[in-house]
């Protein structure tokens, strides 16, 4: 039996432990940027050929290899190795046994410090693509249930108790505003993901006429890295991303709470689409949104991959170390999470069911009403501060009464203030109080309407 040998060759003695080996493979986790790893190393090669670097013919015989080598991967046919590290040499190592010493070029001019970086910046440029089409998918879910319920009327909350009488559709439409904004972060981390780290080597360049320039026109990068040290070492635009993510796992957070508590016998607001729902093992009755609760529960993960890599990262001196092998497990993960979750959101909402007059007959409680009697004593010249006063009065009285604002006669209104007339029962109405909040921002219908005539909906 061939004595097993250290995976560096000449410099080391011994051969590697084979605990060590076991330990430092990370093959299991980043064998899924194959496509990215070859595509690199596709456009490596073309310009290895054409700077002369490599004779032109060895390095198209290089890239049907790696072409070769792609189709068996995706066939599932592929031998994958511990043994042989990473994704890296794995498909080097197989390169090289399907066309021989030749594929060992390859590697001429790179280091898996800048190839590894490159291939991240692949992989999440590509994600990031498909959360930036999620989270429009997810926009439109929620504009569309906003204007299916565009009239409907219910309680706005502060504190989580009733305020002021809003738009269902306005309630919608602050998510759509919330992930806009988780728009603009993605698309500042995809700018800054967007750059080409590959000819940086190990940490100082190399001495090869290499054109790193083609390569990142190969590759679609619109510009390159220009300090080697900096670019093999930089994961900020991973920090980035799960950064961003976390964000927006506040808002998806939120989001998903406002469900599972519209959706409990409590509220009554809404009903969530069976399909998205389970039942208990022990109560037959029970109808559990757990969905929205996983949605919920998986903030803590993406928080989690956040604060790993922030560790990670903190005091690593420059530029290359092995710590930054672990940033591949928080990147997948939360990408991953990101996708399932804007999934499930967006089809919660597209079979959301509103329970309007429910929304309706509690937002009749609460005297939500009382701002719209202030502002209407205001422009009758009392002070904002004096009518405050007033109409806290009047709204005790009416708790020991127990009855509504606009229940109370014109005589006993104007016992607390002389100032009342009887135009004052039109201002009570919620959907008056609704219909003059017109100022940009406000729930006012034309507003909403306004809003979702942007949307495109």
């Amino acid at each position: 039996m061939a004595k097993k040998k250290q995976l560096w060759g000449g410099r080391f003695a011994g051969s590697t432990a084979d605990s060590v080996v076991a330990f430092t493979a990370s093959v299991d986790v980043d064998r899924r940027l194959y496509r990215h790893d070859i595509a690199g190393s596709i456009a490596h090669a073309r310009m290895l050929g054409r700077q002369g670097i490599i004779p032109a013919g060895e390095a198209r015989k290089i890239v049907a290899g790696l072409r070769a080598v792609r189709k068996e991967i995706e066939s599932g046919a592929f031998p994958f190795s511990v043994a042989d590290e990473d994704i890296h040499m794995n498909i080097e190592r197989r390169l090289t046994e399907k066309i021989g010493s030749v594929g060992e070029k390859l590697h001429t001019a790179r280091s898996r410090n800048d190839q590894v970086n490159l291939d991240t910046r692949l992989y999440l440029r590509e994600a990031l693509d498909g959360i930036l089409g999620d989270l429009q998918a997810l926009q439109e879910a929620l504009a569309g249930a906003a204007r299916r319920n565009e009239h409907v009327l219910m309680p706005g909350y502060t504190h989580l108790q009733r305020a002021q009488p809003v738009l269902f559709a306005h309630h919608l439409l602050a998510y759509v505003e919330m992930f806009e904004r988780d728009k603009s972060r993605y698309h500042h981390c995809r700018e800054q993901t967007n750059v080409m780290p590959l000819g940086s080597g190990a940490l100082a360049g190399t001495t090869f006429p290499i054109d790193r320039a083609y390569v990142a026109k190969l590759l679609g990068f619109p510009r390159v890295t220009q300090n080697s040290i900096d670019a093999v070492s930089d994961r900020d635009f991973v920090l980035e991303f799960l950064s961003a993510s976390a964000i927006l796992f506040v808002h998806l957070s939120r989001m998903a709470d406002e469900l599972i508590l519209w959706s409990s016998e409590e509220f009554g607001f809404i009903e969530l689409p069976d399909a998205y729902c389970t039942g208990s093992s022990m109560m037959p009755q029970k109808k559990n949104p757990d969905v929205a609760e996983l949605i919920r529960g998986k903030t803590g993960r993406v928080y989690g991959h956040l604060n790993a890599l922030l560790a990670i990262m903190k005091g690593l001196p420059l530029a290359y170390n092995r710590d930054l092998q672990e940033d591949k497990e928080p990147l997948f993960d939360t990408a991953d999470t990101v996708a399932a979750c804007l999934a499930m959101a967006r089809e919660l909402f597209n079979g959301l069911k509103v329970r309007g007059e429910r929304m309706a007959a509690a937002a009749e409680q609460g005297f939500m009403n009382a701002t719209d009697l202030a502002d209407y004593l205001v422009g009758r010249g009392l002070s904002f501060r004096a009518a405050h006063d007033v109409v806290g009065r009047v709204v005790r009285h009416c708790i020991d009464q127990g009855c509504k604002l606009d229940d109370l006669p014109l005589e006993e209104l104007q016992g607390y203030c002389p100032d009342i007339g009887p135009d004052v029962y039109k201002v009570l109405t919620l959907r008056a109080g609704v219909e003059r909040r017109r100022a940009p921002g406000g729930t006012a219908p034309v507003n909403v309407r306004r809003q979702l005539k942007k949307l495109g909906v």
